[in-house]
């Protein structure tokens, strides 16, 4: 009797029921991560990126096929390649165990992003050569603030005290021409004291003309104009 005209053993599926089987586990697996809002990829050995979820796509502004055929290291930054070496000793000797690998990326926005990415070595067989099941977890933003302004040396009223002080004006004619008591002027000649560590009005219009708050051009002394 030809053994192949054999059917199957009595209550076992054939092979061709078994591949119809696999084939629509598979389909269901593909429509589950579809469906997943987490970012998830299947890659070869080497990187290359097999399958990919929208979840996954949408964190570069593609769609999934977009991703397909390209290397997933064309999207993420390691922030430490030494970490993908286990990753290809376990391909290697088909281990199976999970590699966090801490990761940065640049989204559309321009706004980069960073995260972790779980690599796992999985395959069909212990023989089969191990595919990557890449999962992203996304963890925040690196937003750069722009740097603060500097505060300027001194504020405009105390420039008009510290010119007229360079002048020569005595305390009662500042606090006339400023429209301040002479304990307002004093209190200001006190503040910028403090605040350039100096003594003395002659040590504060030095200050004052190394600082740039006075126009070393200007005489009589003037408050140096603002850029």
């Amino acid at each position: 009797m030809d053994p192949e005209s054999c059917g199957p053993p009595h209550g076992l599926p054939s092979a061709g029921t078994w591949r119809q089987e696999a084939i629509t586990w598979r389909n269901r697996m593909i429509l589950l991560l579809d469906h997943l809002p987490t970012p998830i990829a299947l890659c070869d050995a080497d990187g290359g990126i097999l399958l990919a979820n929208p979840a996954m796509a949408a964190e570069w502004g593609l769609l999934p096929g977009q991703m397909r055929g390209r290397n997933a290291l064309d999207f993420f930054r390691p922030r430490a390649k030494a970490r993908l070496h286990p990753i290809a000793e376990a391909v290697r000797l088909h281990r199976r165990s999970r590699y966090p690998v801490e990761v940065s990326w640049t989204p559309p926005s321009g706004v980069e992003r960073y995260g972790e990415v779980d690599v796992t070595p999985v395959s069909d067989t212990a023989d089969a050569p191990p595919a990557l099941m890449l999962v992203l977890r996304v963890l925040g933003e690196r937003v750069e603030t722009p740097p603060e302004e500097p505060a300027p040396p001194a504020s405009e009223i105390e420039a008009r005290i510290l010119a007229l002080a360079a002048g020569g004006d005595t305390t009662a004619r500042i606090a006339k021409a400023v429209d301040l008591t002479v304990d307002g002027v004093n209190y200001h000649l006190a503040q910028l004291s403090r605040r350039w560590n100096v003594r003395g009005r002659t040590a504060l219009v030095a200050r004052a003309y190394a600082l740039g708050v006075l126009n070393p051009e200007a005489w009589p002394p003037a408050p140096t104009e603002p850029a």
